[in-house]
């Protein structure tokens, strides 16, 4: 078997599959499907400081290749998370990361304060990049001052690992990538979904309530691949890739481009145990290849 592991900062994985935040509840949703000890690790659903409902529905609709969603960040709030759920998944054979959103900077760092004792969560991906909020979200990521600003907050409370989640909705995502390293950044990373439409010309209106939405799946693929491409090249620290990730020739495909690790986001809705396979075509391409490493193939491109 190759070796698989690779490191984000000072938080090692076994292998380099990751979910993406909001496609796999909290992990204890896909139990029954896969054992969760054979991922890398998973990200946990945006989590903010307070309780969020979400956008009215409807907020998902599929589209060519892909599927536009609008759903809003809603959780339960970080102290329910810590109360009711973080003691049922604790002690999982896997690493837990949660995403961490907010409304201001000051809505980061309380989340990331609170988080701190929890100390099965070696690592948080902050979230500066969703389309589907109207306060926060996007409104940090798409500048380089409003991502530095973040990032710098969040490091200053955070004492482990920290990924920023990026967003493709920008002029230049390297500038923004480098941005969040100068700022103690541990790994970026992106894509994030892409603002999209789509109308029902029978009824003249847009599917979502919110009329634009996040686009994700295949379609966005060779988008995100040509960014994760650009931001490996532009920063030192680890790039995880993700968008459209729908088996193991697609993955290969982001760390051929420089991807440290991936996650695996809308795939999971079509195929609740697609991440443990895509492990297993990962291998049995280094296997077949005669590769010992995943890490002889990162960035080769």
């Amino acid at each position: 078997m190759a070796d698989l592991r690779v490191n984000i900062g000072s938080l090692q994985l076994k292998n380099p599959v990751l979910t993406a935040s909001g496609t796999f509840g909290y992990g204890e949703e896909f139990a029954d499907f896969i054992d969760l000890s054979r991922l890398g690790g998973f990200i946990v659903k945006g989590t903010t400081l307070n309780k969020r409902e979400g956008n009215p529905y409807p907020r998902m609709v599929e589209t060519p290749s892909g599927m536009l969603n609008a759903v809003g960040l809603q959780n339960k709030g970080v102290d329910y998370f810590i109360e009711h759920i973080y003691p049922r998944i604790k002690d999982l054979d896997t690493e837990i990361i949660v995403n961490v959103s907010g409304a201001s900077v000051d809505d980061y760092v309380e989340v990331c304060r609170r988080l701190e004792p929890c100390h099965a969560i070696h690592a948080i991906e902050v979230n500066i990049s969703c389309p589907n909020v109207k306060q926060g979200g996007m409104a940090f990521g798409t500048t380089c001052s409003g991502a530095s600003e973040v990032t710098r907050a969040v490091r200053a409370a955070w004492p482990r690992t920290l990924i920023v989640k990026l967003s493709p909705n920008v002029t230049s995502i390297a500038e923004i990538a480098r941005a969040v390293e100068a700022e103690g950044a541990d790994s970026v990373s992106l894509i994030n979904t892409m603002l999209g439409m789509a109308i029902d010309v029978e009824r003249r209106r847009p599917y979502l309530s919110t009329i634009t939405g996040g686009l994700s799946g295949p379609a966005v693929r060779p988008v995100a691949v040509r960014m994760v491409w650009q931001v490996a090249k532009a920063v030192s620290i680890p790039v995880i890739g993700l968008g459209g990730i729908m088996n193991g020739r697609d993955a290969l495909e982001f760390i051929m481009a420089g991807a440290t690790a991936v996650e695996i986001g809308t795939a999971n809705f079509i195929d609740p145990a697609v991440t443990v396979r895509i492990v297993d075509e990962i291998n049995d391409y280094l296997t077949r290849h005669s590769i010992s490493s995943v890490a002889e193939i990162r960035g080769i491109i």
